[in-house]
């Protein structure tokens, strides 16, 4: 794989992930690196079809439009990212490989996931698991504070620790 330690985004950097996805693009595009620019693009042009807004038309029809670039959030942008990054997983499992140049590409524009350590220091100094019926209740409150920072199966695991 070619080096992408110059490509990706992180939260802290200040600049929104459609800045830095248009001009990891262009520097991908001058330097000739392939697989940046291939993955760079596929993300881009999903963005039309997963990203829109509702909108309703003179005749009363409800309909939607895509969103202009100034309109989508990093959120937005994450989540088509996830979804790119999930069906990749599923393709490498069928063909029975490990990883791929287009995932690391992928995963290297998803901020940092949270570790199961913190998602455990966090729960026990926040959560009292007596307050809800049961543990899996407790989920919704890790994910609304963790947002998409945390994996879902991770924190599943972590309830089940607390909960024996």
């Amino acid at each position: 794989m070619t080096n992408t330690t110059e490509y990706g985004w992180n939260e802290a950097s200040g600049v929104s992930l459609m800045t830095k996805l248009r001009s990891d693009l262009k520097a991908a595009m001058l330097s000739k690196n392939e697989e940046v620019k291939g993955a760079v693009r596929i993300i881009i042009s999903e963005f039309p079809t997963k990203i829109t807004q509702p909108i309703t038309l003179e005749s009363g029809k409800k309909s939607s439009r895509p969103k202009r670039d100034e309109e989508i959030t990093n959120d937005e942008i994450i989540t088509v990212i996830m979804g790119l990054c999930k069906s990749e997983r599923q393709t490498l499992e069928f063909t029975k490989q490990a990883t791929s140049d287009y995932l690391q590409v992928l995963e290297s524009y998803l901020p940092q996931m949270a570790t199961e350590e913190e998602i455990l220091a966090w729960a026990q100094a926040n959560i009292d698991l007596a307050q809800f019926k049961s543990p899996m209740q407790a989920m919704g409150v890790i994910m609304k504070h963790f947002g998409k920072g945390a994996d879902g199966n991770m924190v599943k695991k972590v309830l089940g620790s607390m909960a024996s």
